[in-house]
């Protein structure tokens, strides 16, 4: 299984804006270990043409949907952080990160990761992420910006953790960029201009009580800020990423205060 790019892609990618679709002819597929498919890639490539050449196609229809338009999201978060077309989203966690992308790889979509060094594929793949349609630059250097831009212009969703902090300017062209190619930008980390930010502020597994045994459920309270708008919080479980509502809690007291 290929993970990455080619070398001589960070090397030579270029910094002109006019130049950022031509890198495009020096990404690897990564993720091409077709065991890895599923019946879910509604979108899938035609193995006998170029990948980059399919790409390109669904950046014309891309540029054809209007911005701000819903992308889809895993069910667990679409009342909390529904995803729109052109917006960038901030979250401090790598499995915050995974879940805002989850629900458009499900969909058919491609989607991205740059700057994530330590993207953990079976985590991914666990939350839906199909890895057949999922473009990996682990490290993109001192031209991430770039790196990042060329995504945008190919996937609908692209995951980015910047290698530092981020001017107004420099985050001013990828918000540009968004709208224009209907895409999503999820950032790990912090970003001056954000649609809403995620953070988890609480977070526990369940699983046995004593002796040895497996980790079953990670629940987390999350938070979620909008502007001026007064805090969200939601509970949430893994696997899945399940909204965990008022009922839920009242079962969960329920069961412990029958088992004592």
């Amino acid at each position: 299984m290929s993970v990455g790019v080619n070398p001589a892609a960070r090397q030579t990618m270029p910094v002109g804006a006019g130049e950022i679709s031509r890198s495009l002819d020096s990404f690897e597929h990564v993720f091409d270990d077709r065991r890895m498919s599923s019946t879910r890639s509604v979108a899938a490539l035609d193995p006998g043409r170029s990948v980059v050449e399919q790409l390109r196609e669904r950046v014309a229809a891309m540029e054809r949907k209007p911005a701000a338009q819903p992308v889809p999201t895993l069910a667990g978060l679409a009342d909390l952080v529904p995803l729109h077309a052109g917006a960038t989203y901030a979250v401090d966690s790598a499995s915050l990160a995974l879940a805002l992308a989850a629900g458009a790889s499900q969909a058919g979509e491609w989607v991205g990761f740059a700057g994530c060094a330590d993207f953990g594929a079976e985590a991914a793949a666990e939350l839906g992420i199909e890895l057949s349609r999922t473009v990996l630059v682990p490290d993109p250097g001192e031209h991430w910006l770039e790196v990042t831009a060329a995504l945008v212009d190919v996937l609908r969703v692209v995951v980015l953790r910047p290698p530092a902090s981020v001017d107004e300017r420099t985050a001013g062209i990828l918000d540009s960029r968004l709208r224009t190619r209907s895409a999503v930008l999820v950032v790990h980390g912090h970003w001056p201009r954000v649609e809403a930010r995620l953070s988890i502020e609480e977070s526990g597994w369940s699983g046995p009580s004593a002796g040895t045994g497996q980790l079953q459920e990670r629940r987390a309270r999350v938070v979620v800020r909008r502007g001026t708008r007064a805090p969200q919080h939601a509970e949430l479980t893994w696997p899945g990423v399940r909204r965990l509502e008022t009922g839920d809690d009242r079962r969960v007291r329920d069961i412990r205060r029958v088992t004592g």
